[in-house]
């Protein structure tokens, strides 16, 4: 059988996905956007971010507001923030695992206020309480230095998680942001000088 050249220069087209598969895809696609513009966020940007059509965004999702609660439930989702804790080397120096125990829970608390704020209250989703499994994953990362804290593990996570929401909590923060590096200061040395400490530190300096 002979195969014209024309019949090879056809692209084939790949198999459309599967509903599920493509509801998933376009959440993935849009969460960047989402966290980054809130509810404000137009269909057709949404679809603009997905890479499809603003239609494919209705038949999928049946209008914008559903697809925000598909994404918002998505971003709920706690095992990326669990993982991240898990991966904190109990070897690291102290004051490396504070500041990344802080960085994960800001990061995670900050991107719950702005996807939560994409729906009204009624719409919005329960979190689930993620307060005994960081307690237990900070522990084991701070086991090391147990002997050296004058709180335990467990009561370092409460400190860091409350101080990690507060300081996500936007109308909280305006003016008077902190870095990851201040809070994790503040956790270590507090507000008192202590004579290891040279100088008293300016809280606001970069």
């Amino acid at each position: 059988m002979t195969i014209s050249p024309s019949a090879l220069e056809q692209p084939t087209r790949a198999a459309p996905l599967p509903p599920h598969d493509r509801r998933s895809s376009i959440v993935d696609a849009v969460l960047p956007l989402i966290l980054e513009q809130g509810g404000g966020v137009t269909s057709r940007q949404l679809a603009e971010a997905a890479g499809v059509a603003e239609g494919t965004i209705f038949r999928a999702f049946g209008d914008k507001k559903s697809l925000l609660k598909a994404a918002v439930s998505r971003y709920l989702d706690p095992e990326p923030l669990l993982t991240e804790l898990a991966a904190i080397d109990p070897g690291w120096p102290l004051e490396q695992k504070i500041r990344s125990i802080l960085a994960a829970l800001r990061r995670r608390f900050d991107g719950v206020f702005r996807v939560m704020s994409t729906l009204s209250e009624e719409d919005r989703p329960t979190p689930a309480s993620l307060r005994e499994d960081i307690e237990r994953l900070v522990a084991a990362a701070l086991a090391p230095d147990s002997a050296s804290l004058r709180w335990s593990p467990a009561q370092i996570a409460q400190f860091a998680r409350l101080l990690a929401f507060s300081s996500s909590f936007p109308l909280l923060t305006t003016g008077s942001e902190f870095s990851d590096e201040d809070l994790a200061d503040f956790v270590l040395h507090g507000i008192l000088c202590s004579p290891d400490l040279s100088t008293t530190r300016d809280p606001h300096a970069r």
